[in-house]
């Protein structure tokens, strides 16, 4: 029988009329493949891919199909955005097994031996019938049904092979000494990658990929090197307008799709997810204020109305994803045909077409996906400004809501809430906007109520009903949030609230031997492998976020057991980031803010709106890798090193210089403050 009819995911729910006997991923579903000595087959996908709704409109609606599934699996089902652990060792799994990445564009179909979980199969998608040499779904099932029968004594090599590759991806070696040379080293893979045509990295299909993003941010503000810093900015804003100009941006709504299948930038697949909005929202905001660019400006400001616009659920929380189509139909939404636009533009349509359809032939299924021309390597004023001369289309935007619009998954994910968290609360400070403040404010204040409960965190509500301890990400995205939130306005609420993370994550996570952080509690369910990793994917590196998180923390409140923690993790992830580092670009920026921190700002006041000014000052002096934190007299006491920063009798505003856990001297007037900042 299907057994996901009481179970929370949306994701799940949409299985729970299949033929298929689905099971969720639990004690029962394995304890029943164990005693009918049937293998599994564990299905992982997520409710705002269109190939799971493909795939399951194809095959696990059709009764022939389920007959073959019913008769020789036992089938899981399990919703990726709900189980990252077991995603993530399964998504390993599938590169050794097929020398191919899954991850968010793509459902998982991998099979498992009943008795230990190690798989000895794996693909995607899997069309029902076969072609081009590719075997249909209806043709694995049977083949894998038979020759599991035959082949067990095979099976066995190889799955010591399995568990010894898993470990050695999943875990860490042993503890080294910090390279400094890992951030050029870096910079140098990503730059070896990049589409000098058309910006980006890698081959179609393309993905925004923020975490390398930030390590050249990072390098593009470093002043010692000057030819190098100047070829990160070219490599880091060159792909930024590309991403943005091109299709991956929705130029009506504002936002960010999952990835686009094209080498330019044009057609994406149309889901939006909220891991990515917050990334780049916190990106094009820090880099809009850094270089003043009106575009990059524009971008940020889209996507944070598109954020509180569609996102937000109404108890505050950020809902995790839209869907890419209606009825099964890919961007429907989002599309438009020729006559559609000449009747809602009017007079309008020729010199709104010349910038968002070029005049040629319609880019997506005979229609067109709206985007404007990219930049070119070979073209010096690409990042000229092209904001004031596009055409409103604020009436084609009004037009477009009255379509149905695309599915919301309303589930509030913890991790993705705390990176949607940090990039509001980045966009409040850079942009100027409080209303992004505010609903920055809003999401932790619904995460504490709902997500943390008797002091343990939980990976994500629905309908606020907190389900599944939460994992490293989740404690150490949300930590990064909520001092990014501290640092654009001060609530003593936020500042506990990261110290009971912090304390948690070290108490349930850190490994006490080699250093670093395990994905999961020290409670939680074991898995064919426990993980430890340092390399980023579609989400930032769990253990290089809790670096820089811990390393902030500690220098704010003056804990060095939270700076010391974060040294160890440090050590214990060189090894694996001096094999690739591109791939550790978070550790690595972990690194910089351990051996080169930069200087943080503390304002002490009686009125928080006494010190815009000064705040301002600080903001045109130092980088954006720099914080100003605003400690009203009103707060609680903050323990040790920035609370050492007191405000002195009879000043209006009392500036400190830190540098680490270290403090100059108050500043009382705002030419010394401009001064010391100056140099």
């Amino acid at each position: 029988m299907n057994r996901l009819g009481d179970q929370t995911s949306p994701y799940l729910l949409e299985h729970a009329d299949n033929p298929v006997h689905w099971q969720p991923w639990d004690h029962e579903a394995l304890a029943l493949a164990k005693r009918e000595k049937k293998p599994i087959l564990l299905s992982i996908g997520y409710s705002a891919n269109y190939f799971c709704r493909l795939m399951a409109r194809e095959s696990f609606t059709s009764s022939q199909v389920a007959k073959l599934m019913n008769d020789n699996f036992i089938n899981i089902k399990v919703d990726r955005e709900e189980r990252p652990d077991v995603d993530r060792v399964y998504q390993t799994a599938l590169q050794l097994l097929t020398r191919q990445r899954s991850g968010w564009p793509w459902p998982l179909t991998i099979f498992l031996d009943p008795e230990d979980q190690i798989p000895f199969f794996a693909g995607t998608y899997f069309a029902p019938q076969g072609s081009n040499n590719i075997p249909g779904f209806r043709d694995v099932l049977r083949g894998i049904s038979s020759n599991f029968a035959t082949e067990k004594e095979k099976l066995k090599d190889s799955k010591v092979q399995m568990l010894g590759a898993l470990a050695e991806m999943l875990g860490s070696g042993d503890p080294d000494e910090l390279d400094p040379m890992l951030i050029e080293r870096a910079c140098g893979q990503i730059d070896a990658n990049l589409d000098k045509k058309y910006g980006g990295f890698n081959e179609p299909p393309k993905f925004p990929q923020p975490a390398g993003l930030e390590i050249l941010f990072d390098a593009a503000l470093d002043t010692e090197e000057e030819i190098k810093s100047k070829r990160a900015s070219y490599l880091l804003d060159f792909t930024l307008n590309a991403m943005s100009r091109g299709g991956l941006f929705d130029h009506l709504g504002g936002g960010f799709f999952r990835n686009v299948v094209d080498a330019d930038w044009t057609v994406p697949n149309f889901e939006k997810m909220l891991f990515d909005n917050g990334q780049l929202l916190s990106l094009f905001a820090r880099r809009a204020r850094h270089t003043g660019a009106p575009w990059l400006r524009e971008v940020a400001h889209r996507t944070a109305d598109w954020f509180l616009r569609e996102m937000q659920h109404d108890n505050g929380g950020i809902c995790a994803s839209l869907n890419g189509d209606i009825q099964g139909e890919r961007g429907k939404y989002y599309v438009w045909t020729r006559d559609d636009l000449a009747v809602a533009l009017g007079d309008g349509y020729d010199a709104f077409a010349a910038h968002y359809i070029h005049g040629k032939r319609p880019n997506f299924e005979r229609k067109w996906h709206l985007r404007l021309a990219g930049p070119s390597a070979d073209q010096e004023d690409w990042q000229d400004n092209p904001v004031a001369d596009l055409p409103s289309a604020a009436g084609l935007l009004t037009l477009r809501e009255k379509r149905e619009r695309p599915r919301r998954n309303d589930k509030i994910l913890t991790a993705w809430n705390a990176l949607g968290i940090r990039g509001l609360a980045d966009a409040g400070r850079h942009l100027d906007r409080p209303d992004c403040i505010e609903s920055a404010s809003r999401a932790v204040d619904h995460l504490y109520q709902a997500n943390w409960q008797d002091g343990r965190l939980f990976a994500y509500s629905q309908n606020g009903k907190a389900n599944a301890s939460a994992y490293l990400d989740d404690h150490a995205f949300l930590i990064d949030g909520l001092l990014a939130l501290l640092s654009a306005r001060w609530r003593d609420s936020d500042l506990s609230f990261s110290i009971a993370l912090a304390d948690v994550l070290i108490e349930q996570f850190e490994d006490p031997d080699k250093g670093g952080f395990f994905y999961t509690a020290n409670d939680c369910e074991r898995l064919i492998q426990r993980q430890k990793t340092f390399f980023d994917d579609a989400l930032p590196s769990g253990n290089g976020t809790a670096v820089c998180a811990l390393l902030e923390l500690g220098r704010l409140i003056g804990e060095t057991r939270y700076v010391e923690t974060a040294e160890r993790a440090l050590r214990a992830g060189m090894t694996k980031a001096g094999g690739w580092p591109s791939a550790h670009a978070t550790l690595i920026r972990g690194m910089l803010d351990s051996t080169r921190p930069a200087p943080r700002v503390v304002l002490r006041c009686a009125d928080p709106d006494a010190a815009a000014a000064w705040v301002s000052v600080a903001a045109e002096n130092l980088s954006t890798r720099s914080r100003t934190y605003v400690i009203p007299d009103s707060a609680a006491d903050v323990p040790g090193a920035y609370g050492g920063c007191a405000s002195k009798d009879g000043a209006a505003v009392s500036a400190y210089v830190c540098t680490g856990q270290q403090c100059g001297e108050a500043l009382l007037d705002a030419d010394s403050f401009a001064a010391a900042l100056a140099n």
